[in-house]
């Protein structure tokens, strides 16, 4: 009777922000993604990321290929993400034209 393989497991992590990333890298799911449709092979991408495996990004693009609908869900709440830290950032920019206002005041030259 034929041994039965072990199933491995996908090399992707959770961190706490709900970001993927993949294996025991810093490297997210994303960029690997990226780097596959702007039409790079898993042995490039291992070459620009070096603390990925080539088999860990055949695994990672396995399984975003047989898990389509996951990976757009991911994406999709990552841009909402990208979007509302955005906004915050644009909520709490001070005007510049005040700054600059203040700037050449101090500026003048005293008579």
């Amino acid at each position: 009777m034929p041994s039965k393989s072990p199933i491995e497991t996908i090399p992707l992590r959770e961190d706490a922000s709900g970001t993927l990333r993949v294996g025991g890298t810093r490297v997210l799911l994303e960029l690997v993604l990226e780097a596959l449709e702007d039409g790079a092979t898993p042995e490039a991408i291992a070459q620009r990321f070096d603390t990925l495996s080539v088999s860990d990004i055949n695994a990672v693009i396995t399984y975003a290929e047989r898990h389509p609908d996951e990976i757009a869900d991911y994406q999709k709440r990552r841009d909402r993400r990208a979007a509302e830290v955005w906004e915050k950032i644009e909520a709490n920019r001070k005007d510049l034209g005040e700054i600059r206002r203040r700037v050449e005041v101090g500026r003048k030259p005293v008579e």
